[in-house]
């Protein structure tokens, strides 16, 4: 179980702080990160740190094709979590 939650920190810094960069790089209009690569962090598990970082740096939240992968993202997850318990 401290595996998991180890794992869950570091990948949910990571999304934190990816989101953070692109930020950065968005505002000096420089090379970005692919949104696919921050929706892998998603899907990793960084929904928390990512999405406290959207709202942080106020990144992302006005683009709506990116807000429907995030939370078609995080419906996933709770499906899959719903069927993993239910079997």
């Amino acid at each position: 179980m401290t595996v998991i939650l180890i794992y869950f920190f570091i990948i949910n810094i990571i999304g934190f702080f990816l989101i953070g960069y692109d930020k950065k790089m968005a505002v000096a209009n420089k090379y970005r990160i692919a949104e696919k690569t921050l929706l892998l962090i998603v899907l990793l598990g960084g929904v928390i740190g990512s999405g406290l970082a959207m709202l942080f740096f106020r990144h992302k939240t006005s683009k709506i094709s990116y807000l429907l992968k995030f939370f078609g993202v995080i419906v996933l997850q709770i499906l899959f979590i719903f069927l993993l318990k239910t079997t």
